[in-house]
C-alpha cells in the first residue's frame, strides 16, 4: 500500500523497528522536553501529514515499553485517522504512574498500524435474530 507523506519535523519519516513490526514507530517532534506529571496528559506534535488511500485507517496506539517501564499510554488507544485527514498527526499521551515522565525530542512515543475497513450500511429490523450468548456481556461468559 502506497501512503503519501509529508515530513515537517526534523526526524526521519517513521519507521517499522523490525522486519515483520506491524506498526511503525512516531517520534515527537518537540525542541524542547515535556514533562508529564502523573495522571497528566498532552498533545505531542509528530510533524507528520499523511494521505491514506480511500477504505484504510491509521490507528494510533501505545508503545508497550513505553507502558510497562513508565506507565505511559495513549488516551483515545487506539486513535483513528481518517483518509481524509491530512492535518498533523499528533499523539494524545498520558502518565498513569505515580512519576514525572520527561518526552525527549525525536523520543518513539507511539506506532502507527495501518488497517482496512468498510463502510456499514444499516438495514433496519423490528428485532434481531437469538443466539446462545444473546444480551450477555461484561463478563458474561467467565473470567
Amino acid at each position: 500500500m502506497k501512503v503519501k507523506i509529508v515530513n515537517k519535523s526534523c526526524h526521519r519519516l517513521p519507521e517499522y523497528a523490525t522486519e515483520k513490526s506491524a506498526g511503525v514507530d512516531l517520534r515527537a517532534d518537540i525542541l524542547d522536553p515535556i514533562k508529564l506529571d502523573p495522571m497528566e496528559r498532552t498533545l505531542v506534535p509528530t510533524g507528520i501529514h499523511i494521505q491514506l488511500p480511500d477504505g484504510y485507517e491509521a490507528q494510533v496506539r501505545p508503545r508497550s515499553g513505553l507502558a510497562i517501564k513508565y506507565g505511559i499510554s495513549v488516551v483515545n488507544a487506539p486513535g483513528t485517522i481518517d483518509s481524509d485527514y491530512t492535518g498533523e498527526i499528533k499523539v494524545v499521551l498520558i502518565n498513569l504512574s505515580k512519576e514525572p515522565f520527561l518526552i525527549n525530542p525525536g523520543e518513539r512515543i507511539a506506532q502507527m498500524v495501518f488497517s482496512r475497513y468498510e463502510k456499514a450500511e444499516w438495514e433496519e429490523v423490528k428485532e434481531l435474530e437469538e443466539t446462545a450468548r444473546g444480551e450477555g456481556g461484561f463478563g458474561s461468559t467467565g473470567r
